[in-house]
């Protein structure tokens, strides 16, 4: 059997398990979102989109628009290298040093992708240090699944967000024997926090180095927008903060925040960083311009939180089954491959809102669900027609279901 007849057999096998993946092509317009013109096989349609990472809609702010045309005119687009040999611009330096002394560490680091981040840096902290432990929650990130999973440390897994778990790990070893514990301070698949202040607390106790992904907190949460740390107070007491412009700060890349001799390692001995064309300027030009904004506006941030408790506050009215409320994110938990796939079907067909179901093997069998995520670009009334639609699409799916 050839090499293309398996791989047809095997997504065959995927489309049939309801996991196939369909993607949608999009137009969007400045200034018309949440709503973007849909591109399929029958023409355009206008939805409105309850799926995206852009959290607080900067990716179309004035100020991250022109701050893009502004750096595109002056230095043109692709930085023509990487960092090491051509690829450091000025908007590289600048953006550095704001992120550094808005999380107050030593040092940060830039990347293409807050993928890259993780990977590259979890993998050269586990590489570098001799005889170290890295303890990793069960729902971490692929990226940072893999960032450890192919190094030399030693691999502890413990279950998601149990404290007492992963202490029973803790136990098991030296006080001196370098430690490193891994974990996201924001859920995105199932919208839940974990227990920072404990697991703070027992890096403390156990003499082990904190690695915190805020990835899909960055940039809403804290008094200055830095976080999830930062709302709870307990920033200082983390070692390395990663983040990323992809979400809340509606553009790409992302990076570390934390002691120099870490940064320095990583910009030295990481592949994934030292062997990769830098991010072009004009990238980085919107993410500082945003990230410079949000910190200035917490209006913004503001107006997101209230739209999610507005939603928040009709799905328990409806009965609808949440995940977790903890978050902006708001995964509605369906259980079933093909009755989220017909929910998402019937929601953008009939009534114009697209939302993306989430499948195994993103989420583990019998747990897929609709992950919502409102933007502080939907208005009451977006919210309004959203309950609408998803109270009428629920009740008609889960009595079919139940016949």
């Amino acid at each position: 059997m050839s090499i293309v007849s398996i791989l047809e057999r095997r997504v065959e096998e995927t489309r049939k398990a309801g996991r196939y993946r369909n993607y949608v092509s999009l137009d969007r317009k400045v200034d018309e979102r949440p709503w973007v013109l849909e591109h399929g096989e029958s023409g355009a349609r206008r939805i409105n989109v309850w799926c995206s990472n852009d959290y607080l809609g900067l990716s179309q702010h004035p100020a991250v628009i022109d701050a893009t045309v502004e750096a595109v005119k002056s230095v043109g687009l692709g930085t023509g290298g990487a960092r090491s040999i051509s690829g450091t611009s000025i908007y590289h330096t600048r953006l550095e040093k704001e992120i550094a002394s808005a999380y107050d560490k030593e040092a940060a680091l830039l990347f293409a992708t807050g993928f890259t981040a993780n990977d590259a840096t979890l993998s050269t902290i586990c590489d570098t240090v001799p005889d170290i432990v890295a303890f990793s929650d069960s729902l971490n990130h692929a990226s940072m699944i893999y960032g450890i999973r192919y190094s030399k440390a030693e691999k502890k897994i413990f279950r998601h967000n149990d404290v007492a778990h992963l202490e029973e790990l803790l136990q098991a070893y030296p006080v001196d024997r370098p430690k490193l514990i891994a974990f996201e301070s924001l859920y995105s698949m199932d919208g839940d926090f974990a227990p920072l202040k404990e697991i703070v607390a027992l890096a403390r106790k156990y003499n082990a180095f904190t690695y915190l992904d805020e990835i899909h907190a960055a940039g809403i949460y804290g008094a200055t927008g830095t976080g999830y740390a930062e709302e709870l107070g307990v920033l200082g007491e983390i070692d390395i903060v990663q983040g990323g412009f992809g979400k809340a700060y509606g553009g790409a890349g992302g990076y570390i925040a934390g002691p120099k001799a870490i940064v320095d390692a990583v910009r030295s001995y990481a592949p994934a960083f030292v062997f990769s064309t830098s991010s072009p300027a004009p990238v980085v030009a919107a993410a500082l311009a945003s990230f410079e904004y949000n910190r200035e506006h917490p209006e913004l941030r503001a107006r997101l939180l209230d739209t999610v408790g507005e939603l928040k506050h009709g799905l328990k009215a409806l009965g609808i089954p949440v995940v977790s409320d903890d978050s902006h994110i708001l995964p509605i938990l369906v259980g079933d491959p093909h009755r989220s796939k017909e929910i998402s079907r019937r929601l953008i067909d009939e009534f114009g809102i697209y939302v993306q179901p989430v499948n195994a093997p993103t989420v583990p069998e019998g747990t897929e669900r609709l992950r919502i995520t409102p933007t502080a670009a939907h208005t009451r009334q977006d919210v309004e027609a959203f309950l609408a639609a998803i109270r009428t699409v629920w009740s008609d799916v889960t009595t079919e279901a139940a016949e």
